[in-house]
């Protein structure tokens, strides 16, 4: 069955619930809280919420360690909880989406206790175990949060089970039909209660290289990255088949694929129009300040608007090239701000700025996903010490940079710069002690730039970020607009500076376009004859120097026909 593409049209807010909003007090977001904030999220031109996950979990990776599908985790609140805020969604035409997390689960997980328990237990095909005959680790792959990707089974030496992630995220064994039938069922039960779909998390690790072989060493503590051998592997197409027919095609369900590393050649399978997944995360550009996405602690990479351009013009056209669709993202959970990533200056790191961003990614072929926050200019933190980060991976990677001979204040820098706890602050609702998240103090410290970034200040300033937003959708829904925005072409406009991305979308006879200078200096662009009447600015004063328009530093200005 091909997908119909009825959710061409959704804007989706991305919701990390431990720090959206509290209203139990104890210092951890809830979903009451996520209801709370319906209306405001309704203003903002949001049709569906993404919640990351929700699911029973001890939290070792912040709830992508799940103990129970089918539960909600207590800190959050209880499933007649979720089912209040899917009707109370629905009765604002609201859709929910949830996180699917089906690499790994929790060791906490009734079928990995089971596992654990009895090495004869059917549970123990669940999961990944290796005997070694010299009682060493089976292979030399290095997890994904570092170390190896085998950990001993307590009592049974020689013994091991698989991780590509954190040794308490044992993975699952998806060669067992099983295993994988249980996975569909779970599924189906959420998809019953009205769920509208899924954001599909580490999706592209499922298959491994069942020679379980190792493999040159690619740093000096003689491992190997786990990415080379259980990372889009040949024969991962047999299950993502089965999993679209036993679940998602039965429901028309939006999916949104989290797959990192897909090769083009595979965008077909992924995307095309009957691809496993309704549209995959575009995230060409997310990691473009680092040098390896794998080992960020290695420090930062240089880069210049005209990379960041290339690369986003060059995903969007692979996308179009078979027909698929694309998820637009600026932020997520697992990234730092965009402000503070893709403005390296502090001096512009500002609203300004940040509408320049939006208005970048929100008007390119796609459906925009906005993470909590970004739509007010959420910026990254500054910690003084490690003991102030939350994130697995974040102080895995301090260590890792210690043991390479970097300086605390040289690693301690890069885990601010690239921390994921950057994007899980508290949300900034207003300006007192706790920013009106909670009147306890949260589980994770506040952000530390905070002036002027919240909500109830945004509200009543027309030049906030926050209504830049607001009018973003206004535009993307206005009838007038919405057909060339939705299914219109995308043209990049060449003939302009580096600094300059600038696109048009063409649909009939209309043409809207897009101008942003990400530069710190003033640019001088030829200006398009169809340029007519501007439907959207960043409030920077533009001047004419006919037939050119002259952009000052971080403007952003949209043109229609």
């Amino acid at each position: 069955m091909g997908h119909t593409r009825w959710w061409k049209d959704e804007v989706i807010y991305q919701v990390y619930p431990r720090s959206f909003q509290d209203t139990n007090d104890d210092g951890i977001g809830d979903l009451p809280g996520v209801i709370q904030h319906l209306d405001y999220l309704k203003k903002l031109g949001i049709t569906m919420i993404w919640l990351s996950p929700i699911y029973k979990s001890p939290m070792v990776d912040m709830g992508y360690d799940i103990a129970d599908y089918q539960a909600i985790d207590p800190q959050f609140g209880t499933m007649e909880d979720f089912d209040n805020l899917l009707e109370a969604a629905k009765q604002r035409d609201m859709k929910i989406v949830m996180d699917l997390v089906v690499n790994h689960t929790s060791d906490q997980h009734e079928w990995f206790q089971k596992a654990l328990a009895n090495k004869n237990s059917p549970y123990r095909d669940y999961y990944i175990f290796k005997k070694t005959t010299d009682g060493n680790v089976p292979n030399n792959w290095r997890a994904i949060f570092g170390g190896s990707t085998w950990t001993e089974v307590p009592g049974e030496p020689g013994t091991y089970y698989f991780h590509t992630f954190a040794p308490q995220q044992p993975e699952l064994n998806w060669e067992n039909p099983k295993l994988r039938q249980e996975i569909y069922q779970m599924i189906n039960w959420w998809m019953d209660k009205g769920v509208a779909g899924w954001r599909v998390d580490a999706i592209t690790h499922l298959k491994k290289d069942l020679d379980w072989a190792s493999i040159p060493a690619d740093a000096e503590d003689g491992l190997a990255s786990v990415v080379k051998k259980g990372q889009n592997r040949p024969g991962i197409d047999v299950f993502l088949d089965e999993l679209k027919r036993e679940t998602f095609d039965k429901y028309d369900a939006i999916t949104i694929g989290e797959a990192y590393g897909v090769p083009e050649s595979d965008l077909p399978s992924y995307i095309g129009p009957d691809g496993y997944f309704s549209m995959i995360f575009d995230f060409s550009y997310m990691n473009i300040e680092v040098a390896d996405v794998n080992e960020w602690y290695l420090g930062p990479s240089s880069w210049s608007t005209k990379d960041l351009k290339d690369i986003l013009f060059k995903s969007q056209a692979d996308i179009k090239a078979v027909d698929g669709w694309s998820g637009n993202v600026l932020e997520n959970h697992d990234q730092p701000r965009a402000l503070s990533k893709l403005v390296p200056n502090p001096k512009y790191q500002t609203g300004t700025a940040a509408k320049a961003l939006a208005t970048m990614y929100y008007f390119l072929p796609g459906v925009p996903f906005i993470y909590q926050g970004q739509e007010i200019g959420m910026k990254n933190f500054e910690r003084h010490a490690i003991q102030e980060f939350n994130d697995v991976s974040s102080i895995n990677n301090y260590e890792m940079a210690l043991k390479k001979g970097y300086s605390e204040a040289e690693a301690l820098k890069t885990v601010n710069a690239k921390s994921r706890d950057n994007a899980r602050t508290p949300m900034q609702w207003d300006d007192s002690k706790y920013a009106g998240f909670s009147k306890h103090e949260p589980w994770l410290e506040m952000g530390n730039d905070r002036a002027g970034i919240n909500v109830v200040d945004e509200l009543s300033n027309a030049d906030s970020v926050l209504n830049f937003y607001q009018r973003m959708a206004v535009i993307r829904a206005d009838a007038h607009y919405h057909d060339t925005l939705i299914d219109g072409t995308l043209i990049e406009l060449q003939n302009v500076p580096d600094n300059v991305i600038a696109y048009q979308r063409e649909l009939d006879n209309q043409v809207i376009t897009v101008l942003i200078n990400l530069g710190t200096h003033e640019e001088e662009v030829a200006l398009p004859e169809v340029a007519d009447q501007v439907i959207l600015d960043n409030n920077v004063h533009v001047r004419t120097t006919e037939p050119n328009i002259v952009l000052p530093p971080y403007t952003s200005i949209v043109f229609a026909s």
